[in-house]
């Protein structure tokens, strides 16, 4: 005796359930590409323009017209100023303001707030300029391999312009003479944009304790050089907190499991997840506002109106 025949109505509900597996979940070859790495080339043309910067500024300090007893004198006019005048092996105060070095008087009562730019292109010395390009070659192109030089351009600068507000707010309400110079601003914005990347692309990490505690302990490292004497620490304070608010809102990156339409087969009406997480979007609008709040009251502070002026 032969089995019983399907009936149509057998026939219609396993048509239903294979329809039912086939769109509830996605094929299982089906997987997001992994993302191409950009060919880094912004930073090291950065890392070459403050090399350059710096050669320029000592062609144009010319120790040995001074007077003084300049170190390496056979370097001629490139050798450096007295080892008690600036023990980084570098310029003299004077070139570094005439170059653009940050200065309170002239970026407030001068009018020179292109200061705030400049300033980051200029170095105290060889052992300032081989920290912070050191540091700039081992995060900096890290960042933009992974991001594009779009975003770390945009976000170098303007960390950078965050750590020379720091620094002249601080100089403010010090009424400190001195100048700063230096790319430590931008830096240390890279540093920040690290920290705030690993906590809003959380779910794509997978040693996520160990990432935060060996990022941390790099964090610690080079805030602590802000306790040297003569350290700048106020302008590495500014451009870590704009690196910090920034990387939430350009460096925020797809949820883990996240499939783009295009990369969906046409038949596939499977659920999908959305593009981001609901926390990346309020880390991101609210580390915006911080951000707006903040550089507006520090230009504020600078040049506006006598009702900002009289902030705390």
């Amino acid at each position: 005796m032969g089995e019983r025949p399907p009936s149509s109505e057998d026939m219609e509900k396993g048509r239903e359930k294979r329809q039912k597996s086939r769109h509830s979940m996605p094929p299982p070859h089906l997987c997001p590409p992994p993302p191409k790495p950009w060919v880094p080339w912004l930073m090291p043309i950065v890392f070459v323009v403050n090399v350059a910067m710096f050669v320029y500024t000592m062609y144009v300090n010319d120790c040995p017209t001074t007077g003084e007893k300049c170190l390496f004198p056979f370097l001629k006019r490139f050798s450096f100023q007295p080892f008690r005048e600036n023990p980084l092996l570098g310029p003299a105060a004077l070139t570094l303001k005439k170059l653009g070095a940050l200065e309170l008087q002239l970026v407030v009562e001068g009018g020179e707030g292109w200061r705030l730019l400049s300033c980051m292109w200029l170095h105290a010395g060889v052992v300032h300029l081989l920290f912070n390009m050191l540091s700039l070659l081992f995060i900096g192109i890290r960042l933009e391999q992974e991001f594009g030089f779009i975003r770390i351009g945009f976000l170098y600068l303007l960390a950078g312009i965050g750590g020379s507000l720091g620094s002249t707010l601080h100089r403010l309400r010090t009424a400190s003479p001195t100048i700063s110079v230096g790319a430590s601003g931008a830096l240390f914005g890279l540093l920040g944009a690290m920290l705030s990347e690993l906590l809003i692309n959380w779910t794509i990490y997978v040693n996520k304790c160990t990432a935060l505690l060996i990022l941390m302990v790099v964090i610690a490292v080079n805030m602590a050089v802000g306790f040297i004497p003569k350290v700048d620490s106020s302008a590495h304070i500014g451009g870590f907190l704009a690196g910090f608010f920034l990387g939430f809102v350009i460096l925020v990156r797809p949820q883990y499991g996240y499939i783009s339409s295009r990369h969906l087969p046409s038949t596939y009406e499977g659920r999908r997840k959305s593009r981001h997480k609901f926390y990346q979007y309020v880390l991101g609008i609210t580390a915006f506002v911080f951000l707006v709040l903040g550089y507006t009251y520090g230009f504020g502070k600078l040049y506006g109106p006598p009702a900002l002026k009289n902030l705390p």
